[in-house]
């Protein structure tokens, strides 16, 4: 058995974000990420002008980031569109760069990290269990394993019938897809659920689709085919997909999207999604996951173990109001006829600002 103050499960921008508060507090904490190598998570990529600003306070500046500089956002619903300028500039960073920074960050601060071991299971915060057996004993368990459930600690939500799902489709740099998509964060509304299109730092062009399951089933669980659907029936979604080919595809399933975690034991503090789960074409997701990592490292600096609780109310206090928010947005946008008005109303000066700026994390 091994001993540590504080353990994180997961390297992704939560965990890693509380590896590096933690350990410029004097924690020295142990951060367990199972990929031996970093990926290219399927979520994410879009960081609002807040996350640029905590990413900064935790040591990565713009500069540092790279990333594709974005200032306007296009809503595109049936034969109508729309388009309006951000609050302030944003960025569109691939998750491989974004996590290989904070985690390089976090381990320059001194947080140790663990790549290749993942957690199997829990006995409460403080008895874990890793994947190669050996058992990890820690005052403090900061659970940062994003949309995936830790045994022993699942989530409480209550799945919808007809539930959410990710799917993620990268597409090579091209020029055409940058003449269409430079600068902007495109979304992309269809029945039940729609999509988000961006450029990343390398030029390449990052498309997530947030959907009811019931619209893979109706493709017979392809999700080529689904593709292809969705394509044949909105032209703007075509001239960017027929613009290339994509090179990768991810799928993650039960997404509880306006979930919160209201409370917690001593010891556990849940971190990004695993404390909250906000609509994605609010593009917060990033956002909080980093916030609620700075925001733990900090209870847990100041209150030790027995902070978790106040942590996590305050944190589901937070949250509130842009998950509320994001998700009357979702409703709207995975209706046709409601989409249609949405994107119609975001033509109105300074709506979409007002909307970008109540969805962010306070």
């Amino acid at each position: 058995m091994r001993r540590t103050a504080a353990l994180i499960v997961g390297g992704g921008p939560a965990g890693s974000a509380a590896a590096i508060a933690l350990a410029r507090g004097g924690a020295e904490p142990v951060l367990v990420e199972r990929q031996a190598e970093i990926g290219d998570a399927l979520c994410g990529g879009f960081l609002s002008w807040r996350t640029l600003a905590q990413l900064d306070a935790l040591g990565l500046d713009q500069g540092q980031l790279g990333g594709h500089r974005i200032d306007r956002v296009a809503i595109f619903a049936g034969d109508r569109s729309s388009e309006a300028t951000l609050p302030h500039p944003s960025m569109g960073l691939s998750r491989h760069r974004l996590d290989t920074l904070l985690l390089a960050r976090a381990k320059a601060e001194g947080a140790a990290i663990l790549h290749g071991i993942g957690a199997r299971s829990a006995a409460g915060p403080g008895e874990v269990l890793l994947d190669n057996d050996d058992v990890m004993d820690a005052d403090a368990l900061f659970l940062a394993t994003g949309k995936h459930e830790l045994r022993g600690l699942k989530r409480d939500a209550v799945p919808e019938e007809d539930r959410w799902m990710g799917l993620r489709y990268r597409f090579a740099p091209n020029a055409a897809m940058t003449r269409l998509c430079a600068g902007a964060i495109e979304l992309h509304l269809f029945d039940h659920g729609y999509a988000g299109l961006l450029l990343q730092e390398d030029g390449s062009a990052n498309l997530c689709l947030a959907l009811r399951k019931s619209r893979l089933s109706e493709a017979e669980g392809d999700p080529a085919s689904l593709l292809e659907r969705l394509v044949s029936d909105h032209p703007a979604l075509a001239q960017r997909v027929e613009a290339g080919a994509p090179v990768a595809q991810d799928a993650i399933g039960l997404v509880p999207y306006g979930w919160r975690a209201r409370e917690t034991q001593p010891g556990l503090f849940r971190l990004g999604d695993q404390a909250a789960v906000i609509p994605s074409l609010a593009g917060e997701g990033l956002g909080i996951a980093i916030a609620s990592g700075a925001a733990a490292a900090e209870a847990y600096l100041a209150g030790g173990p027995d902070a978790a609780p106040r942590f996590q109310r305050d944190f589901a206090r937070r949250a509130k109001k842009p998950l509320a928010l994001a998700g009357l947005f979702k409703s709207l946008a995975e209706k046709p006829a409601s989409a249609i008005r949405l994107a119609r109303l975001a033509r109105l000066p300074g709506l979409v600002s007002l909307a970008s700026r109540l969805t962010r994390i306070a």
